[in-house]
């Protein structure tokens, strides 16, 4: 079974969860869980969802309150979010410089600064002499 899977009604959710069914009530009404509904609009939850009752109830028993519960969730979520976002931009880049390979150059310029050149092509070599002659005193 998948954990995303909203199999449960509420009093085994809330069984699982240990809490009360009418708790479980209130944080759907507040945001803190959204369970998924049957088309006669009875709520189901899932195990993630029974995970996420355990973790509220943990920060309740540490004293955070519930605008403080809610505010940890979201930032958990959008770290979550980040993640995510990093890990497939990460992906993309690794494919991208895999299917590309020597498509960006790097040659150092006169002054030994990094210039970006072209795939195939050649920097200019300078004929120019330098002569160094200590400062006069």
């Amino acid at each position: 079974m998948d954990e995303n899977t909203r199999v449960f009604v509420i009093s085994t959710a809330a069984e699982l969860a240990g809490m009360h069914p009418q708790t479980l009530r209130q944080y759907d009404r507040l945001g803190l869980v959204s369970p998924g509904r049957t088309p006669g609009r009875s709520r189901r939850y899932s195990m993630r969802d029974v995970a996420r009752l355990r973790e509220i109830a943990d920060l309740g028993a540490q004293g955070v309150s519930l605008e403080g519960i809610r505010r940890i969730l979201a930032l958990e979520d959008a770290v979550r979010t980040l993640q995510t976002r990093v890990g497939d931009l990460e992906a993309a880049l690794a494919d991208e410089l895999l299917n590309r390979p020597g498509r960006r150059v790097f040659a150092a310029g006169p002054a030994g600064d990094v210039i970006s050149m072209r795939a195939g092509t050649r920097t200019r070599r300078s004929n120019q002499i330098v002569i160094w002659r200590p400062l006069e005193k």
